[in-house]
């Protein structure tokens, strides 16, 4: 008789948090820590096969995750999580590849090699159709970014005064040290960087047009577009600027999962990223997302 009680409590408890697995579940009706990990999907380090960047995340409770931008006692967690912030040097990391010429227009740009691969067959397909095609901008390291961010910084010391407004000026086109999607080998900036030599008329209209018809068939996109209902917030359009999605997307995925604004710090500016919300509106505000 006592099992059959305990074994009734057993169920009781079970369809409890089932039901919490519903759209009340949102509301707080009937939820707690144990309910949301019935409920809750598999994160993205679960569910991401082995990528060219390193081991996956290893398998980490969200409530365990640092919340304060101190590194976890996983190594592999730490090496994925520095990738992802540009701390590294693409120069030495077998995955990355020197950009050529003619589809790069100065020596010593690198991209990651699947990503280069794909770009030159695009690029290789536009120039039959009369369009030119030429990396102006690869990948960028944290240094790199900082020192784009810290002379935007100080030529606006003395216009804008304010330093979350000046951080907000900069962020139009320009990202903070560590959540540029530059960092990851698997974006570009082609041709020109006027969005106004991109529209009709323009010297790059014909290469624009040319890309959205047919740089999806190579696994490219358009990060970020023109904002509206879809794209509320990030950076500003930029019709130059295109990314791999084979890789960035699992990458964006896992920056999601694995970074917070607390550890977007070591460059001047760097105590707005938490009031801004870097990561929710700048690095999660792109067009190119499933």
């Amino acid at each position: 008789m006592k099992w059959i009680v305990l074994s009734l409590t057993s169920v009781l408890l079970l369809l409890l948090v089932l039901a919490s697995c519903g759209p009340e579940a949102q509301t707080g009706a009937v939820f707690s820590k144990y309910s949301a990990h019935a409920c809750a999907a598999p994160s993205p380090a679960d569910t991401l096969p082995p990528n060219r960047v390193g081991k996956a995340l290893d398998k980490v409770k969200r409530e365990e995750s640092p919340a304060s931008g101190v590194p976890t006692d996983d190594p592999a967690a730490d090496t994925q999580r520095h990738f992802l912030l540009g701390k590294f040097d693409p120069a030495e990391h077998p995955d990355f590849v020197t950009i050529a010429q003619p589809y790069a227009n100065r020596p010593g740009l690198l991209m990651q090699r699947e990503a280069y691969a794909a770009f030159k067959k695009m690029a290789d397909a536009a120039r039959k159709d009369g369009v030119k095609l030429t990396i102006i901008s690869a990948t960028r390291t944290f240094d790199y970014q900082k020192n784009i961010w810290e002379k935007k910084w100080s030529n606006l010391q003395t216009q804008v005064k304010e330093s979350k407004d000046r951080a907000l000026k900069i962020l139009e086109y320009s990202a903070m040290p560590g959540t540029s999607r530059h960092h990851w080998g698997t974006d570009i900036d082609l041709n020109d960087l006027n969005n106004a030599s991109f529209k009709s008329g323009g010297s790059q209209a014909r290469m624009y047009a040319w890309m959205q018809k047919h740089a999806a068939d190579y696994g490219f996109c358009q990060p970020y577009t023109a904002k509206d209902e879809q794209r509320p917030t990030g950076y500003n359009e930029e019709r130059w600027h295109w990314s791999y999605r084979p890789i960035a997307d699992k990458l964006l995925q896992q920056y999601e999962f694995s970074v917070t604004d607390a550890m977007i710090t070591g460059f001047l500016g760097a105590e707005n990223a938490r009031s801004i919300g870097v990561v929710q509106n700048y690095v999660l505000g792109v067009a190119c997302k499933n």
